[in-house]
């Protein structure tokens, strides 16, 4: 079964952004968004007001309120299929006063400074911050959630939270890999328990520990990166493909998570611990449950989800599970050494103002980029030029696949 678009490929969902930390407004463009799809503006608004939240943020969150302002492809509350444009403003505007956002000569290492300020010949390294500042991923955020509201109407729910900050790490038995598969009943407790974290993880024994090495951190002027998580639930088998390189689901997933800023690894699954071990402690065995033969997994079962939910590029039915390595923060209280790029001198880096710790908000951005990846992907299965219609090609599939062998 195939979908097309009137020009003969895939149905497609993609976003830009657009934007710069201290300009006038985030813009965040949405296109192939089928129509009909109901909006909750509240959930997204929530996510970004989530993203700006956490211990260990810095200044600019008590200053910014993000909250979405829809300027095209939605009325009355539903996508209308064409392209959707969301705005976040920013009130800690000054891009364009040289005396609030001065010209920075000293690059910060770690961040795009020196690279970017070569790149496009010059010494000044504002220009380059400004976009690749990760107040960029407030326009990924609101995308993504937009994109949720899309993965709500067939059941799939996606969860994100802090795993790990410095030597500490948050133990979470219903989403331990050799468990039994998680429930949606299951991933609320989770949620419920992560809301009330100020570090966002379920584990209270965890939570505080990460606020201890945040505050360590803080008080020895360094900052502190850390490890997120992100769970989905619902997804049917077969989203993604093994027939090319960039249509395998877990290499977009891998790609989404390392295009966030300060982002230095992803695993899925058992990750890098499968190098270690015997392919007979890696791979899933396979089981069918008629009693489940109602659910997306279509009753295929496994005892272990080593895979994390991902084989051969598509879903396997079992829940995704991706992690993300997110360094400490590059700019520093007690600056690191740099060199004037007028002078070629050494010099202190460059300080702007910024964070401790953004892990909290980083396991926000995953969840939300790792959400618009599956929707993109359940948007090229599915196609439909309305929600309606992609339903409706859904419930088909699942019913064909439910028959198999086909006669």
């Amino acid at each position: 079964m195939v979908f097309v678009c009137y020009d003969g490929s895939m149905a497609s969902l993609s976003y830009r952004t657009a934007g710069e930390s201290h300009g006038k407004a985030l813009i965040s463009l949405v296109e192939g968004m089928p129509a009909g799809v109901p909006l909750d503006v509240e959930f997204i608004n929530n996510e970004l007001r989530r993203r700006q939240g956490g211990y260990g943020r810095g200044g600019r969150q008590k200053i910014e309120t993000d909250t979405v302002e829809f300027l095209t492809g939605v009325r009355i509350g539903r996508t209308i299929a064409s392209p959707i444009t969301m705005l976040i403003s920013n009130r800690d505007y000054r891009l364009d006063d040289p005396t609030a956002t001065p010209p920075l000569h000293r690059p910060r290492p770690g961040h795009a400074d020196l690279p970017g300020s070569i790149k496009w010949l010059t010494t000044d390294c504002r220009e380059t911050l400004e976009r690749a500042s990760a107040r960029e991923t407030a326009a990924r955020v609101a995308a993504g959630a937009l994109a949720r509201c899309l993965l709500a109407q067939f059941g799939i729910k996606v969860f994100g939270f802090v795993r790990a900050v410095g030597t500490v790490t948050a133990r979470i038995d219903s989403l331990d890999r050799t468990s039994a598969p998680l429930t949606f009943e299951a991933l609320a407790q989770l949620e419920q328990a992560r809301d009330h974290s100020d570090v966002y993880c379920p584990d209270e024994a965890a939570s505080e520990g990460f606020r201890e090495f945040i505050t360590q951190m803080k008080q020895a002027k360094d900052t502190a990166g850390g490890i997120v998580e992100t769970c989905v639930v619902g997804c049917p088998i077969g989203l993604g493909s093994c027939m090319t390189w960039d249509s395998r689901l877990d290499s977009r997933i891998a790609a989404a998570v390392m295009a966030i800023q300060a982002f230095k690894g992803v695993e899925i699954g058992l990750g890098f611990d499968c190098a270690k071990l015997p392919g007979s402690q890696v791979h899933d065995e396979i089981a069918y449950d008629a009693a489940q033969a109602g659910a997306p997994s279509l009753g295929f079962t496994r005892k272990t989800n080593n895979a994390g939910g991902l084989e051969g590029g598509m879903t396997n039915g079992q829940p995704v599970i991706v992690r993300g390595a997110m360094k400490p923060i590059s700019t520093l209280g007690k600056p690191l050494a740099s060199v004037d790029l007028n002078t070629k001198q050494p010099s202190e880096a460059g300080w702007e103002r910024s964070d401790v710790s953004a892990i909290a908000a980083a396991s926000v951005i995953m969840e939300n980029v790792i959400a618009f990846e599956i929707a993109r992907s359940m948007v090229e299965k599915f196609g439909g030029d309305s929600l309606s219609e992609m339903k409706q090609n859904y419930d088909l599939f699942l019913a064909m696949a439910r028959k198999l062998p086909l006669t």
